[in-house]
């Protein structure tokens, strides 16, 4: 069954100097080992996640996408690539000269391998001329982190942002980032494994509960990353409070579980029994195939959860695996490996 994975990284081969254009003490850039095959995302001088070949490396990228059947994959910046801390000007500079080079790696294998541009959000008009230069320049969507310091996705400046994407029909998918902590989650990767997801749901509530969906026209494709975190398992409770209290009911005409056809979903969660979940709350034409690939934490054989789950019939898993992003990114992938 051919496989399109719409949900990968990438990270450029960019050294110390080249990061010190935008900030030279925080700035990330890559570390690559000795033999090439392994490296380190660095800010500054300090470590911030070890990595292997495949992120930067596209001929790597291929070698594993065929050992996995993987037909074609979408690759998006690795969040820390944002930028959006700094200066508006500097970060619109930034994030064309990193859409280049996402299209540079994809240049090696350009039936196969598309991308997902980021932009200044912190700027909407350079954000969303960012987000045309680089759907004219061969990019297939934006990605977008889910919330920009304190605003969340229904502040009137990203409701902008999203009503541009929508009008000019550039896919985005909203992924995580700078995850809510205060401190307390210092171990065991806890941030990425509480706080991630439920940055995503706030992310999706916040379009839903805000009337922010009733604003943004309906031509958008949006999707969001993990699964869509932990709204499907928590959308119980969320219909609950809209019935039960005005307060949250009060900006959103309709009950949260009406807002499910607005959104698409990925794949990536790891268990047949939440796949299950999330196919019966968001259907099986929202949901697709999302990997995080080349992360430990993403989906190492790219596919399997949705290929084992008996009770999907071939019709979904053909519409899981690949039609959804098709027509969500209007690609038309030839072949399967």
């Amino acid at each position: 069954m051919k496989k399109i994975d719409m949900h990968s990284h990438f990270f450029p081969r960019i050294g110390r100097e080249d990061a010190s254009r935008l900030d030279a003490s925080s700035a990330p850039w890559l570390q690559i080992d000795a033999s090439g095959e392994t490296g380190n995302i660095m800010v500054g001088e300090r470590s911030f996640r070890p990595v292997r070949e495949a992120l930067w490396n596209p001929v790597a990228r291929i070698e594993e996408l065929d050992r996995v059947g993987v037909a074609a994959q979408i690759i998006c910046a690795t969040p820390i690539m944002f930028g959006y801390r700094y200066e508006a000007r500097a970060a619109a500079d930034w994030a064309a000269r990193m859409n280049d080079l996402a299209l540079e790696h994809c240049a090696y294998a350009p039936k196969r391998l598309k991308a997902l541009a980021q932009v200044p959000l912190q700027d909407v008009d350079l954000a969303c001329r960012e987000a045309s230069r680089a759907k004219a320049a061969g990019h297939v969507g934006v990605q977008i982190g889910n919330h920009l310091g304190p605003r969340d996705l229904d502040d009137v400046h990203l409701v902008s942002f999203l009503t541009h994407c929508a009008l000019e029909n550039i896919p985005v998918l909203v992924h995580p980032w700078d995850m809510m902590t205060d401190g307390r989650m210092k171990q065991w990767m806890l941030p990425w494994l509480v706080a991630m997801p439920a940055e995503t749901q706030l992310g999706i509530l916040s379009l839903i509960l805000s009337g922010a969906f009733e604003r943004i026209p309906r031509t958008l494709k949006l999707a969001f990353a993990h699964g869509g975190g932990s709204f499907a398992f928590l959308l119980g409770r969320v219909d609950n409070a809209w019935r039960c209290r005005d307060i949250v009911r009060k900006d959103c005409p309709r009950p949260p579980s009406e807002y499910v056809d607005r959104f698409y979903v990925d794949s990536a969660v790891f268990d047949p029994r939440a796949l299950r979940l999330l196919v019966d709350v968001m259907g099986a034409e929202r949901v697709m195939l999302g990997s995080d690939h080349p992360f430990p934490l993403g989906e190492q054989q790219i596919g399997a959860l949705v290929a084992s789950s008996e009770w999907l019939d071939e019709p979904q898993r053909a519409s899981i695996c690949a039609g959804n992003a098709e027509r969500f990114f209007g690609l038309d992938i030839e072949r399967a490996i």
